[in-house]
């Protein structure tokens, strides 16, 4: 009986759990439905062992769209998916609709202000984006771009990390981030990459139209993404430590621009 009871309690847990994950969509049929629609989705998620013939065609529905696949453990999906029948296969769907690099600069032309972007080159932890997105909105950031691959995408997580943050910032997904950043040179923005060997931020200008570039949480900036940078810049440390979590440094970077602003 005590057995039983436990089992109710654990099918109650993940029944609430879901009801929070409106971001996952489980079967064949949702997921088909909501790649047909155009929906955003970040990551396609199919158990091992059951690439059929229908989980075999939205698999290439989802590659020629460039959505990550990743192959997982069926105790996973029945989790994620609180007693679903998901069929083997589900998909986890942005919280909110990304928005387009000219969205970011169509806002800043709304505040009257100069631009002021964030280029995120690889975050991966979604806690980190969803913390850069909160910071990022009560500092003034017009916008956030972000790539398609290797990175976090605007997941239930992030949502919650970013305390409704998400939905103030525009989130803007590109293909390249080098192409990305060149774009916004053309658009007259200084590129200030934040890396531990750079011009300590306390002595660079921030005026004017500005974007920063936070690295990877383990790699830090790639090395044709630093190649773009117009200045590498560098937070003062006075411990052993020689680094710090990647959404700290851009929290405490985004507020030295915003001072300059």
């Amino acid at each position: 009986m005590k057995e039983r009871k436990e089992k109710f309690k654990r099918n109650d847990t993940e029944r609430n759990f879901a009801e929070k994950r409106e971001d996952v969509i489980a079967g064949r049929n949702p997921v088909t439905e909501a790649l047909r629609s155009g929906r955003a989705i970040d990551t396609l998620l199919v158990a091992k062992n059951s690439a059929s013939g229908g989980v075999v065609a939205i698999i290439a529905k989802a590659k020629e769209k460039g959505i990550t696949i990743k192959e997982v453990d069926s105790k996973k999906l029945d989790f994620l998916c609180a007693g679903e029948n998901h069929q083997g296969i589900a998909a986890l769907a942005a919280i909110k609709d990304y928005a387009s690099v000219d969205d970011i600069f169509a806002l800043a032309e709304e505040r009257g202000e100069k631009p002021f972007v964030v280029v995120l080159d690889e975050i991966e932890d979604p806690h980190n984006l969803g913390a850069i997105i909160r910071t990022a909105e009560c500092a003034g950031v017009h916008g956030i771009i972000i790539p398609k691959r290797r990175s976090a995408g605007l997941s239930y997580a992030v949502g919650k990390a970013s305390a409704g943050a998400v939905e103030y910032v525009p989130v803007a997904r590109v293909t390249n981030i080098p192409a990305a950043i060149d774009m916004l040179k053309e658009k007259g923005l200084w590129i200030f990459g934040a890396d531990m060997n750079g011009t300590e931020c306390s002595k660079c200008n921030f005026e004017g139209a500005v974007a920063l570039v936070i690295g990877n949480e383990g790699k830090g900036i790639g090395k044709l993404v630093r190649q773009k940078c117009d200045v590498i810049v560098s937070l003062p440390m006075k411990g052993k430590i020689n680094s710090l979590n990647a959404s700290v440094a851009a929290g405490i970077l985004m507020y030295e621009i915003a001072k300059d602003r």
